[in-house]
């Protein structure tokens, strides 16, 4: 499966900097305002130091992690919602992603002025979250106007329910509130969510501060977790430039020399990306064999023959049964066949749902 994630901001917040940090993909990071035309994308591994802890045991030809496509959109303009800076095209591609992260300027530099000519966190967030609670609000009302028509002529069961649901995301926006915290059952969500509400999707908040501030944070990162005390979300604490020169190093090694000297453990980046990957409730399983070991991403609740199918189609339509490792067990026992005599090679049906960390080997037919 694809997972992708966006990241947002205003201009000049630093966005392109941290894309850069965590993509192969290199994108022009400019110091003026307006300067991107197109979002960049990107493929981004996901740290996971089981995959080379299975290899140690097995000596595959190579190990694949699973990834997560980043996708750098230009920065935010006042009044993108009425088509202001590159407006719906910005919009578009935040529709098109899974999930949003939020890069917040918390550093002064003379040399890269902010457009709304002060550093203040919280007003920032309060800007871009409001264009897309506009844009939101003019979805919901374009879906009102024809499903109003179909409840009142034709009597449709199914439109009233609809127009009720929709009703109430409109007082939720016009109240700036964003569509993630309102007040409905997940079920009553599901009725619309063919809208794609760009603020009905989950949010990391980044906060991109300066090098010495990159372990403590600072006035502005305290500023911003005040404001934000009372939201069910993550914020994250990353200096975007130092980020930026660790990501320029050739060798693992100077990278974590560079790191501890900012006593640091271990990129920013990586802890972001981890965080986009569970912010969705995603899992990894691996397979694992002589030609590759290898990580793959699938929804929480997934039962085996829909983790076969992220692997081939074929494995779903053909599916007989999953042959089953814990992670923990083969690294304890060392091998496959140690797991089996031990009892730890578990044989699981179609019902079996698949937890973070299983080693299968899925037995098909096709």
């Amino acid at each position: 499966m694809s997972l992708k994630c966006g990241i947002v901001g205003l201009t000049n917040s630093g966005k392109t900097t941290l894309f850069n940090c965590m993509s192969s993909t290199k994108a022009q990071a400019a110091r003026f305002a307006y300067s991107a035309t197109k979002s960049n994308l990107g493929v981004v591994d996901v740290p996971d130091p089981r995959l080379a802890a299975i290899d140690a045991l097995i000596r595959s030809a190579k190990v694949v992690p699973t990834t997560v496509e980043i996708v750098d959109i230009p920065g935010l303009a006042k009044g993108a919602s009425q088509g202001e800076g590159i407006g719906n095209k910005f919009l578009a591609d935040i529709r098109n992603t899974d999930a949003i992260i939020h890069v917040i300027r918390c550093f002064d530099d003379d040399s890269l002025p902010h457009v709304e000519g002060s550093i203040n966190p919280v007003r920032d967030r309060e800007i871009v979250d409001l264009e897309l609670q506009i844009a939101d609000l003019e979805s919901v009302d374009r879906r009102l106007q024809r499903l109003e028509k179909a409840a009142k002529v034709g009597g449709d069961k199914d439109a009233r329910r609809a127009v009720d649901i929709l009703h109430v995301y409109k007082t939720h926006l016009e109240s700036f509130q964003s569509a993630r915290t309102v007040p409905l059952s997940q079920e009553e969500q599901r009725a619309i969510q063919d809208l794609f509400l760009l603020t009905a999707k989950p949010v990391i908040y980044v906060c991109n501060v300066d090098e010495m501030s990159a372990v403590t944070g600072n006035a502005y990162v305290d500023q911003f977790k005040a404001a934000m005390k009372d939201e069910n979300t993550e914020i994250l604490v990353i200096a975007g430039a130092m980020e930026a020169e660790i990501s320029e190093l050739d060798s693992i090694e100077d990278r974590l020399v560079f790191l501890n000297e900012m006593g640091l453990t271990e990129p920013g980046v990586d802890k972001l990306i981890r965080a986009a990957y569970h912010m969705l409730s995603l899992k990894t399983f691996f397979t694992a064999g002589p030609k590759e070991v290898r990580a793959w991403t699938i929804r929480e609740g997934a039962t085996a023959p829909m983790a076969a199918g992220v692997i081939h189609s074929d494995l779903e339509r053909g599916f007989i049964r999953a042959e089953v490792m814990k992670y923990d067990d083969f690294i304890r026992l060392g091998s496959e066949h140690a797991c089996k005599e031990a009892g730890k090679l578990m044989i699981e049906g179609k019902n079996y749902i698949v937890q973070d960390g299983d080693i299968l080997h899925i037995r098909f037919n096709v």
